[in-house]
């Protein structure tokens, strides 16, 4: 039996199931691996855009996120579907994630309402969770033409650019989010989505039960006792960032469902994706 190595995802519950013994109650033998672009280096103001993103790392790297090994990681369920579409690594049907995620501008922004952000440049990353979100949550304000997207690079990457007065409107998920609203930032648009799981070809299916069977009582335990385990988001923020807000005010963040993602999602998403042409 090989080394299982989980990419955490700027959430609580891998922490939550480490500390508490969940995945070696399992029989599992893990390490944590660095995650694709965590943000650990700053982002220069004016810098070119990026045109990489999860489903990128995916295809490159067979299945793996980033240059390391990760026997599990997670995605945005678009980036993760093509990805399996493709035969890059192999999508967990049985969970997904539900992270909250919005666009925001600054707290002194004239933006209050979507249809405000009509031609104005949002940060996203491609091919990423706020690439297709972002499109997908301002569609019933905007039409596509109004849309426009400026491809920043990893979430801690945004906060960057938002905070250096580098864009004036970003697209923030899960801990980046949670940045941003403690900081006073203003959601103009809710753009919480869904994130699924990918594991590489060669990874024990077994193993990957595991690992989720350990994350299942870890959500529970979340669910029960929060206030013990936000301490941990310290671990998934870059220490520029660290004195800026106080974690014990957050929420619980990303959340796992433990329902399939089915078929029906499946195709639902690639049709949506061949509709929008965001794939050559």
């Amino acid at each position: 039996m090989g080394v299982f190595h989980i990419q955490p995802h700027g959430r609580l519950q891998e922490w939550v199931a480490d500390e508490n013994g969940y995945f070696k109650d399992e029989g599992l033998v893990y390490v944590f691996s660095s995650g694709f672009d965590m943000g650990r280096e700053r982002r220069p103001k004016g810098a070119p855009e990026v045109t990489y993103g999860a489903f990128e790392s995916y295809k490159q790297n067979d299945g793996n996120k980033g240059g390391s090994r990760s026997d599990i990681s997670c995605a945005c369920h678009w980036a993760v579907n093509q990805a399996a579409s493709i035969g890059a690594g192999n999508l967990y049907r049985d969970a997904y994630v539900v992270t909250p995620a919005a666009v925001m501008v600054r707290p002194e922004s004239n933006i209050r309402k979507p249809e405000q952000l009509e031609s104005v440049p949002i940060a996203v990353g491609y091919h990423s969770g706020s690439h297709f979100t972002t499109i997908q949550a301002l569609e019933p304000f905007l039409r596509a033409d109004q849309i426009k997207l400026r491809f920043i690079g990893a979430p801690m990457k945004r906060l960057d650019a938002i905070l250096d007065r580098d864009v004036d409107a970003v697209t923030a998920w899960g801990l980046s989010f949670q940045i941003l609203e403690q900081l006073g930032y203003r959601r103009v648009a809710d753009a919480t989505f869904a994130i699924t799981f990918m594991f590489p070809k060669d990874t024990d299916p077994a193993d990957v039960e595991k690992y989720m069977r350990g994350l299942k009582r870890a959500q529970m335990e979340i669910d029960l006792r929060p206030e013990r385990y936000k301490k941990y988001y310290t671990r998934e923020i870059p220490e520029r960032f660290r004195n800026m807000v106080d974690v014990q005010l957050f929420s619980t963040g990303e959340r796992i469902v433990f329902l399939p993602y089915t078929d029906a999602a499946f195709d639902q998403t690639q049709n949506w994706m061949k509709t929008h042409q965001l794939f050559a």
